[in-house]
């Protein structure tokens, strides 16, 4: 039985990096596809010649050919300029729009069954411009940024309490930005809450890092940004979607009408599966929570109709 095809535009570390993982986990062959000569073939190669060794017989191609999408199960969408020291997500929106608009036509035309997540930043706006420029299903379009974020928190949360990560669960809401909306009532150890094992000041603390967390990576790489976290954070998604494995994930969405937000992208959890977002999942809320939540939105809505003044 064939494997599913997943494509990967984006041949930079998130990029070829969830490539790898994909293809370790043998969910599906990849294609890897930038813009560079040379540059995804090399790194499909030194993939292939690592599959002995790892024990994976996934097929991991490179291309300079966005029609080599054609037939893909799943599209992921990492290419475009990372952040630099000083540089927002939402710095990034022009040249980036150009880059995301174009892979996203070209998937519409080669790869119209395809279900496709968005990486590259800013990243609820970049997810509303493939949903445009595609014109799927809003189901078939989303954005990976809650398990990131989500991943982030309950790391920092490990730390603080010097336990296994495994047993720490957490959810983080919201635009991937500054504005998202760490869940402290939602988060636990084991099934305890983080409210009976850390003080109100420390878990300020970690929700301050957890909404910082890419640009303190930022900051100490001086050249790039995070991507071993964010590949694992998508191939995750990847998973769940290709195994249909309906996992309850936090992901980026267009909401219609949910925690009162209408028409725009923002984090919730969902449940994936072989359909893409099967379910949104609505939470109760207290009432900050909620109003934090629908502000990050309209930061994202805002930030939209800048993009449209750039067309």
């Amino acid at each position: 039985m064939p494997k599913p095809k997943v494509s990967v535009f984006g041949a930079g570390h998130v990029g070829a990096t969830t490539a790898q993982r994909i293809a370790e986990k043998e969910l599906a062959d990849v294609v890897l596809l930038d813009i560079v000569e040379g540059l995804p073939q090399g790194k499909a190669l030194d993939m292939m010649e690592a599959a002995p060794v790892e024990g994976y017989d996934a097929k991991i191609t490179g291309s300079n050919n966005n029609t080599d999408v054609a037939g893909s199960d799943l599209v992921v969408i990492t290419a475009g300029v990372a952040r630099k020291p000083g540089m927002s997500r939402d710095d990034l929106l022009a040249i980036n729009a150009r880059i995301v608009g174009g892979i996203a036509a070209d998937v519409a035309a080669h790869a119209p069954d395809a279900i496709v997540i968005v990486v590259t930043n800013p990243l609820d706006v970049m997810t509303y411009l493939a949903l445009e420029k595609t014109g799927f299903a809003p189901e078939r379009v989303l954005g990976m940024a809650g398990v990131l974020d989500s991943a982030r928190f309950r790391a920092f949360i490990a730390m603080e309490l010097g336990v296994s990560v495994k047993d720490v669960e957490a959810m983080v809401l919201g635009g991937h930005g500054d504005s998202m909306v760490p869940l402290p009532r939602y988060a636990n150890v084991g099934g305890v809450p983080i409210c009976a094992l850390i003080p109100d000041d420390r878990i300020a603390a970690l929700i301050g890092r957890t909404r910082t967390g890419g640009a303190e990576i930022v900051g100490l790489l001086k050249t790039g940004s995070a991507y071993y976290a964010p590949s694992s954070s998508v191939v995750a998604m990847v998973a769940s979607i290709l195994r249909d494995e309906h996992r309850v994930l936090p992901a980026c969405v267009r909401l219609d009408g949910q925690y009162g937000i209408d028409g725009v992208f923002a984090g919730v959890p969902v449940v994936l599966g072989a359909g893409g977002v099967e379910q949104v999942i609505e939470l109760e809320l207290e009432a900050d929570e909620l109003a934090a939540l629908q502000a990050s939105a309209a930061h994202v809505g805002e930030t939209i109709e800048k993009l449209k003044t750039m067309a």
